[in-house]
């Protein structure tokens, strides 16, 4: 899931915590509390008792609680049993697990294409 230069957790709002306001940070954030307002973070995590209601933007996001807003993926979005999303998500790779809710459109992120055309001159 995170990558070698985000392996550690870097933010974090705890339980009991309410955030009302927007967060733009590097590295990982996780949230086990409310917040109300945008997320944009290279990794963001929610936890089975977060409540967030705002976009998140990010490299990849796991949702374990309940997001009343729009995922914006550079590299995936996944949905845990006890996740649910409200809104719109935009990701390359896109994972509900079972027990998993999501309500809104999703498009998929095309990668570009590395095919190389030659074009063959005849003699």
């Amino acid at each position: 899931m995170f990558s070698r230069n985000s392996e550690k957790l870097e933010s974090l709002i705890g339980m009991n915590s309410f955030f009302k306001g927007e967060i733009d940070t590097k590295g990982t954030i996780r949230i086990d509390g409310s917040l109300t307002g945008n997320v944009k973070a290279d990794w963001v995590i929610l936890g089975e008792r977060a409540v967030l209601k705002g976009d998140i933007t990010a490299r990849g996001i796991v949702i374990g609680g309940r997001v009343d807003g729009n995922l914006i993926a550079q590299e995936i979005v996944e949905i845990k049993p006890k996740g649910q999303v409200f809104g719109d998500i935009s990701t390359k790779k896109l994972t509900i697990m079972e027990g998993g809710f999501f309500e809104g459109k999703s498009t998929m992120i095309r990668e570009d294409s590395k095919v190389v055309e030659f074009n063959i001159k005849s003699v």
